[in-house]
């Protein structure tokens, strides 16, 4: 039971629940407790010692109730022959087939296995599948395509090759029991297929999900389904989640570097030059301030979402951040971000400025007019946009300019660098006045973007 207590606690993890090293200690001491015998209390238990929010409960409780739920052989009962009928109704099924030649019940001839699907316990069934499940290591499974070599596994670990030969011993000698030792296989087979379908589900639903949130991740934001956008908004959150667990901590703004020698024999003149005071050469380290601008326009629209969540998050990890959307002209954002949600902030900003004529020059000309001062040598500048100003004035000069005046310019485009340049696109002028351009074209490359802009002030 130990070890079927630890496999619940993968089972746990892969629906969704944390469970730390130190939660499944406590979880096994109070099982230990209250014992094993009452289902119903051994959950309550475990919900009470793991769970620690409403959701979790709730998936945890499915999760149980999935995990302890043992699928029973579909046995089928064969109708009885004329012969065994008329012996007398009271007769058991194993006892009617017995050898008219003597010789003691072929029941004692066969294997375990073989017996114990004779004698229809499917108590003892059941619980035979369940161990050999263990032995086989169907928690090990994780794709449907191992489902055939996982139920082979069980069968091999219950005995199959003994009741193969059984089959072929009985066919010759006794085809009645032959024939229900077959069906009671048949049943069996669909057994195992069941509790390897059950495996799948309680141990291969994390790398399902990891593999499908890879697959999102890597896909290009434009041409997000509609059926997708929800998850993948929810794949931007758990990006966001990511950044401010890593850079929110409070963190050292001086590090002790390397040894100052010569400081340290200063200090140290009156003991002779023995260096019981120490002086480190620290490394300075800039207070992070960041300047975002983001495009909102129709030629953005599939991705604007994604880009303003991204910016909200940043508000949370740096302290000083001061957001801007535009389209054709542009406001300051960053108020909106702060004190609402995410959703709601979306909502506003679009409603504001979003689905409009992309006019990047216009648009420089409201930042340089009204926000210039934002600018500070220590700040950077990320600008997350296609750079599609539709043939008006791109007002380039404004860029160096912004430039000039940041520590760096760093730009996010959502397109794919074969399209810089063509048509509308004043990428390649922008790019001249900008530290580093990075095509985002996806919710991977977005998380690294801005992931690594915010580790530099680290």
């Amino acid at each position: 039971m130990r070890e079927n207590i630890h496999r619940f606690f993968r089972a746990a993890r892969g629906a969704g629940v944390h469970v730390s090293p130190a939660e499944s200690i406590d979880a096994m001491r109070a099982v230990a407790e209250v014992g094993v015998s009452d289902r119903a209390i051994l959950r309550d238990t475990l919900l009470l010692t793991l769970a620690k929010s409403q959701d979790e409960k709730l998936a945890l409780g499915d999760c149980f109730d999935l995990f302890f739920s043992q699928p029973e052989p579909r046995q089928e009962q064969p109708e009885a022959d004329s012969d065994d009928t008329s012996e007398g109704a009271d007769q058991s099924p194993s006892s009617g087939a017995a050898s008219d030649a003597g010789g003691g019940s072929p029941q004692e001839e066969v294997g375990p296995l073989a017996q114990m699907l004779l004698s229809q316990d499917r108590n003892a069934v059941a619980a035979a599948i369940a161990s050999a499940a263990g032995a086989a290591s169907l928690s090990d499974i994780r794709y449907s395509t191992q489902r055939g070599i996982f139920s082979s596994r069980i069968l091999d670990a219950m005995g199959l090759q003994r009741l193969r030969d059984d089959l072929e011993e009985l066919t010759a000698t006794n085809p009645a029991l032959a024939e229900r030792l077959r069906a009671a296989l048949d049943a069996l087979r669909e057994a195992v297929r069941d509790t390897v379908s059950q495996g799948l589900v309680l141990y291969a639903r994390e790398e399902a999900e990891n593999l499908h949130n890879e697959i999102l991740r890597n896909a290009p934001l434009a041409r997000i389904e509609r059926r997708q956008v929800a998850e993948m908004r929810a794949l931007i959150r758990q990006i966001a989640r990511r950044l401010r667990e890593r850079y929110s901590k409070p963190r050292k703004r001086q590090r002790r570097g390397h040894l100052d020698v010569r400081r340290t024999l200063r200090r140290n003149a009156a003991w002779g030059g023995v260096p019981f005071l120490t002086a480190w050469k620290r490394k300075h380290r800039d207070r992070p301030r960041i300047v975002a601008i983001c495009d909102v326009s129709g030629s953005v629209a599939q991705v604007s979402d994604f880009f303003l969540l991204l910016i909200h998050s940043l508000h949370e990890v740096v302290d000083d951040v001061h957001s801007f959307a535009f389209s054709s002209h542009l406001i300051e954002v960053s108020d909106i971000l702060e004190k609402k949600s995410p959703e709601e902030a979306m909502a506003e900003i679009m409603s504001k400025v979003g689905f409009g004529s992309s006019d990047y020059g216009s648009s420089l000309v409201d930042f340089e007019k009204d926000f210039m001062s934002t600018l500070t040598p220590q700040t950077t500048v990320i600008v997350l946009g296609d750079a599609r100003s539709n043939n008006l004035d791109p007002r380039a000069d404004i860029l160096r300019r912004v430039s000039e005046r940041s520590k760096r310019l760093v730009w996010l485009n959502p397109e794919g660098r074969l399209a810089w340049g063509f048509g509308d696109s004043e990428m390649p002028r922008y790019a001249t006045f900008c530290s580093l351009v990075r095509q985002c074209a996806t919710a991977q490359q977005l998380e690294r973007a801005v992931s690594d802009i915010v580790a530099t002030y680290q």
